[in-house]
């Protein structure tokens, strides 16, 4: 399972390089360290599942809207929805 999150989450962020513009490979380079965490975090636990994957996530999406400016965070924000879409695909 963890395997096709890291898959789907590659082939994401070279499509972004690729096509994206400079908000799209900001948003996904910061989205691309949480996730890479997340997973790590995933590894050790028994629940792999994408709703275990998207509670982390939202988690780091509250450490995100502390750190960031508003337009930084929706930007954050939209890719993780992008992201999670391609996931659950």
């Amino acid at each position: 399972m963890l395997e096709k999150y890291e898959l789907a989450s590659e082939n994401w962020i070279s499509n972004i390089v690729e096509q994206g513009d400079d908000d799209a490979l900001f948003a996904s380079g910061y989205l691309q360290g949480h996730f890479a965490v997340v997973l790590s975090q995933l590894e050790l636990e028994e629940e792999q599942g994408f709703d275990a994957l998207n509670e982390k996530m939202q988690a780091c999406l509250v450490l995100a809207r502390e750190e960031l400016d508003d337009r930084d965070y929706e930007l954050v924000e939209q890719a993780w929805s992008e992201l999670s879409e391609i996931i659950k695909a």
